[in-house]
Parts: C-alpha cells; sequence; structure tokens
C-alpha cells in the first residue's frame, strides 16, 4: 500500500477505542483495548511493518464514504461499470457504554467487549471483494501466530494477547495474515467480526448477515439518541453535530476522560519530527471539551468528566505543582516518552513516539481552562461538592503564589520556560472565576490573596506583555512576537472588545499570523521553540479568531472566516490538528481541541448573528 493523506479516513469507535478506516476499505490503525494500548494495526505508522485490515473492491473505479446521518456508522461504497458493493463499519457499544446507562445493550454484543463490526453488502450486480487482514502486535514488534477454527481464525501474539476474526467465506493464510476472495451480488451480505479476546478457550463468534444488520440497526439507533440530546439548533447544526460525535468518540467510558486525539505521531510537517503521542487526558483540552459538550445540552458527559477530575484534584501530591497537565485515561500519572526506531512514519515522518513527556511540564495556563470549566459546570450543570472545592481552594492558594513563575506555555515549548503572557492571562483567570465561584456559593476562601493576585497579573500584562513598537500584546514578556493565543484576553472577557489595545492586537494578529482563512499559532522563525522544522497553520486558532471578531461586532467578517474554514474539514467532516498551506490536514487526527472550538465558534456566532436581526 502507499500512504493516504488524513483526509481520505474516518473514525469509527466505542468510548473504549477507536478506528481509522480509509477511503480503501483499510483499517490502517486501531488501538485495543484501549485508545492507549499498543496499536494492532499502524498501517498509518508504516506502510509495510504496521499492518491493516483491508476489505476492498479491487475492479471498483470509485470509491466514497459517508457517515449514516446523526452517527459514528461508517459506509465506504465501491463503484464500478456494472456493480456495486458497500463495507458498514462501526464498534457496538456495550451496556452503559456512554456512562449514563440510558440506553439498551445491542443484540449479541456482550457487556464489556470492544468489537469491531464489517458489514459487507452486495448493492448491485456482482462485486468481487478482495479481504487481507495482517494484524502487527504491539506497533510491529511482537511476532504472532495464527490458528484456524470452524468460525474463523484466532492471532496469538507471542506476548499472550488473542485476537480473533469471524470468517463466514473461504480464505488462506498467508505471511502471517489471511486473504479471502469472494463475489457478492445483489442483495447478498456477509458479516465480519473482529475481537480482542479475553480468555484462552475464546472462540470467533461467527455472526449471520442478520445479525450483523441487526447490529447495525442498533448502532444506528444509540448514536441518534445520543444526538438527540443536543439542544444546538443554529446555522450550522450538521458541522456542529459531527463535531460533538466525534468529542464524544474521544470519550473513555469506564473514567470519563477525555482523549486529546486517537492517534500518535502523525507529524505536523511532513518529513519532520514534531510527532506526538496525543491518547491522554489534557486537563486544559478536557475542560474546554466539557464546557463545550454543555454549551449543546450534554450535562453527563460534563458530569463523567467532573468524577474524572475530582480524582485528579484530590491527589495534589506533585512537589511542584499541584496538577499535570495530562494524565493517562485512567488516571496515569506516568506517560514515558519511548522513540520507536523499528518504524519509518507516516510518510518517513520519524520517530514514532508513544508515550508523551511533556506530562513534566508546567502550564499555568491549564489552571484557567480548569476553573473556568468548573464554574460554568456549578452554574449550569450541578453544584460541585464541597471536597471538590477544598481541593480547589489547594490549587488556587498555589496559583496565587506561583503565578510569576516561567513555564513551557499553552504550546509545550522544549527550548525552556518563558514568561508567557497567556499563561499569565490564564492564571488570572483562574483567580477570577475561583472568586466568583465561592460568592455565588458563599464558599470559604482565601479572599485576599487571590484578589492580590489576580490585580497584579493584570497589571503586570498591560504592563510587561505589551509592545508599544508593535501596539499589540506579545507572546512573552520582552518578546517582539506575536502568538494567536492573546485572543483569548478578549475572549474569556479580561479586555473589552472596544479596548484599543485588544483591537490593536487583533489586526495585528490578522496581519501577519492569518493567510486566507488560516492562522498560525506563531512564527517560529522569530521563537524558537527547541524543535526542529516548521508546522502547519492550528486550526484550532481560527475558530479563536472567529470568536474574537464576533465579540468585536465584526459579524460578517467573522462568519465569512468561519465558513471558509468549514471548507477545510475532510470530506467527513473531520479536522485534524493542523492544516497545511496547501489544505492537507496535519498532525494527530481527528483532534479534540479544533472539533470543540469548532463548536463554541458556532455557538457564539450563531448568537450574535441572532442578536443583530
Amino acid at each position: 500500500m502507499s500512504y493516504k493523506r488524513l483526509e481520505e479516513y474516518g473514525l469509527i469507535g466505542n468510548m473504549h477505542s477507536a478506528a481509522l478506516v480509509g477511503r480503501d476499505g483499510a483499517i490502517d490503525w486501531l488501538c485495543l483495548p484501549r485508545f492507549d494500548s499498543p496499536a494492532i494495526f499502524s498501517a498509518i505508522l508504516d506502510d509495510e511493518k504496521g499492518g491493516s485490515f483491508s476489505i476492498t473492491a479491487p475492479n471498483a473505479t470509485d470509491r466514497r464514504q459517508m457517515y449514516f446521518p446523526e452517527t459514528n456508522v461508517l459506509t465506504t461504497r465501491f463503484g464500478g461499470q456494472e456493480s456495486v458493493a458497500q463495507i458498514t463499519d462501526f464498534m457496538p457499544i456495550s451496556e452503559n457504554g456512554d456512562g449514563t446507562g440510558t440506553h439498551r445493550r445491542p443484540s449479541g454484543a456482550a457487556g464489556n467487549e470492544v468489537r469491531l463490526i464489517r458489514y459487507v453488502q452486495g448493492v448491485m450486480g456482482e462485486t468481487k471483494i478482495r479481504l487481507e487482514c495482517r494484524p502487527r502486535f504491539n506497533l510491529g514488534a511482537t511476532s504472532h501466530t495464527v490458528e484456524m477454527s470452524d468460525s474463523g481464525v484466532i492471532f496469538r501474539a507471542e506476548t499472550g494477547e488473542l485476537l480473533s476474526l469471524s470468517l463466514p467465506c473461504e480464505y488462506s493464510i498467508q505471511g502471517g495474515g489471511v486473504v479471502a476472495e469472494f463475489t457478492l451480488g445483489m442483495g447478498q451480505a456477509m458479516t465480519f467480526s473482529l475481537e480482542l479476546l479475553t480468555r484462552d478457550n475464546a472462540r470467533p463468534k461467527m455472526l449471520s448477515a442478520a445479525q450483523g444488520e441487526e447490529l447495525f440497526h442498533d448502532t444506528v439507533s444509540f448514536w441518534r439518541d445520543w444526538v438527540s440530546r443536543c439542544t444546538y439548533d443554529g446555522r450550522w447544526r450538521e458541522d456542529v453535530i459531527r463535531s460533538l460525535l466525534t468529542l464524544k468518540l474521544l470519550t473513555y467510558s469506564p473514567t470519563g476522560a477525555i482523549i486529546a486525539a486517537p492517534t500518535t505521531s502523525l507529524p505536523e510537517q511532513i518529513g519532520g519530527t514534531r510527532n506526538w503521542d496525543y491518547r491522554y487526558c489534557w486537563i486544559r483540552d478536557s475542560a474546554l471539551t466539557l464546557q463545550a459538550f454543555m454549551r449543546m445540552g450534554y450535562v453527563e458527559e460534563a458530569r463523567m468528566f467532573m468524577r474524572w477530575l475530582g480524582d485528579r484534584c484530590r491527589d495534589t501530591t506533585n512537589a511542584e505543582h499541584p496538577l499535570q497537565i495530562m494524565y493517562g485515561i485512567s488516571g496515569e500519572k506516568e506517560l514515558p516518552e519511548i522513540e520507536l526506531n523499528h518504524l519509518d512514519g507516516y510518510r518517513g515522518s520519524k520517530p514514532v513516539r508513544v508515550g508523551n513527556g511533556a506530562y513534566k511540564q508546567l502550564q499555568l495556563d491549564m489552571y484557567g481552562e480548569l476553573l473556568e470549566a468548573v464554574f460554568v459546570y456549578n452554574r449550569h450543570a450541578y453544584p460541585i461538592s464541597f471536597d471538590l472545592w477544598r481541593s480547589l481552594i489547594t490549587i488556587l492558594d498555589w496559583v496565587a503564589k506561583n503565578w510569576r513563575t516561567p513555564d513551557e506555555g499553552i504550546w509545550e515549548v522544549r527550548g525552556g520556560r518563558r514568561q508567557f503572557v497567556h499563561s499569565k492571562l490564564m492564571a488570572w483567570n483562574a483567580l477570577a472565576k475561583g472568586l466568583k465561584l465561592a460568592d455565588e456559593r458563599s464558599l470559604p476562601a482565601s479572599r485576599e490573596l487571590w484578589i492580590t493576585a489576580r490585580d497584579e497579573i493584570l497589571l503586570e500584562i498591560m504592563e510587561k506583555g505589551w509592545s508599544h513598537e508593535l501596539q499589540s500584546f506579545v507572546q512573552s514578556y520582552g518578546s517582539d512576537v506575536l502568538d494567536a493565543s492573546l485572543l483569548q484576553l478578549l475572549n474569556i472577557g479580561a479586555l473589552s472588545p472596544r479596548d484599543p489595545r485588544m483591537m490593536s492586537t487583533v489586526a495585528q494578529i490578522e496581519q501577519r499570523l492569518a493567510h486566507d482563512s488560516l492562522v498560525y499559532r506563531y512564527d517560529h522563525s522569530k521563537s524558537p521553540d527547541g524543535l526542529p522544522g516548521t508546522e502547519g497553520t492550528f486550526t484550532m486558532c481560527t475558530f479563536w479568531l472567529v470568536e474574537a471578531l464576533t465579540r468585536m461586532g465584526r459579524l460578517d467578517d467573522a462568519r465569512f472566516l468561519f465558513e471558509r474554514m468549514l471548507g477545510y474539514a475532510s470530506p467527513l467532516g473531520l479536522y485534524a490538528e493542523e492544516t497545511g498551506r496547501t489544505g492537507e490536514l496535519l498532525g494527530n487526527f481527528p483532534q479534540a481541541f479544533t472539533h470543540l472550538s469548532l463548536i463554541n465558534a458556532a455557538f457564539i456566532l450563531d448568537r450574535g448573528l441572532n442578536h443583530k436581526r
């Protein structure tokens, strides 16, 4: 195979794990049983050693993908001169799979299993189908054997993992994989089920075509029931729903943790080294996702994450700072970063990494996003517990005493700590929201300490974070570098939309960091971040700019920018972390940060346009 562009993939999942399915019918990324487990199929990171599960029509002249409306069920259709066939890919949702206990279990789905269903149908004429399943355990580092059974095969890794594949057709074993070729006529169907077995005596579960269709209908019903809870009925509902469905797929239902992306090491520059593992839960990203969920009416998702967050806040034993910037999806603290030199990387982008060394960094801004989310949750969902508030007092006391400390900032630079303006701003926001929350609930608080620190932070930002020469706020004290994160001065309400400093800063960002509808985080040539190479534009920053323009009353400009950015989504409505200048998707995919920012921008812009009428 050759590498596909990221926009040629769709995402399926069940809130335990997720898979990327290519437009050619190949599953090139899947970790089982969890998001952060070693991948079983990772051809997206090495097209020779990574392993893939492909079902395709070799003679097809037209290939296209679509989501079944308002679901995470993906259909890949193959068209030829006189025939059409399609694959419907999905992962059934087990009982209580969304953490709310409000839906029934699909037929044939056992309690906590993680299964992937590929339901193949002949739509018109007769279509030749080729199946190849070539797993590579532990990202290609672990060998395995293949065992035949009455209902399919079992791939047995030398480390003990058992992967089963039911095969309702004739097949052959070739080179550690399985190959099958068959023809489907109009109306014929087959169900292929892939499952990680949990006990040695288990065997593949053969599913009939009728059972596969029933699972399909039940899974569609689950997703449609979930979507029906959305309270947004604005101008861009279809785009918002797709982003919400994506965020839901990035939620780990057993704990409520929200991962940044389901992939690792997809590069920010093709051939470059900015390749990171995003299969973990960042406090910042998750807190912002919580706000997006609540704006759309999804209070239960917010409640589940708050439980996870409460456990982290109560464990404030870090010697340097009370919270890590990220954790594993079950709260793991150690996320050592390891380079896998046996893999070539996506289109030659090395190294491939698992783990993320940034978990040791200090990023002051995360406390601002955390308290913003807690404040919104307390006001619009459920009042927080007193025990959580006591933990937050400890955190806010620490912020009030340590906000002057330089840090690595929101962009996780690896070239040394600085006095980032955005970090100071979000420390200010943490204290401001903490004080508001304490006053609304009449809760005990270190008010004098917090008020003094809050006021000192904003005064220092105005003095040291402002450049008279550039007529703009700057990335860090004493620098002359613009940074798109400075848009948050307006978006969180620290400055008025009519403040001359804010208006000038937005104008400078539009002039120097924006190209068409794409916005860079900052200029790498002026602000070395300790890493070689460059990167694409940061898609989230475009949506931040949309928010800022909306708040400034520039509604026509904001709408034009927003709707042009919608055109940079994949054909399925998915976004990666970054967008290249020629429109290609870059970085881990799909990215929660981007989708939550789209939701927030759509919500705020739609509200602004409604008020204008």
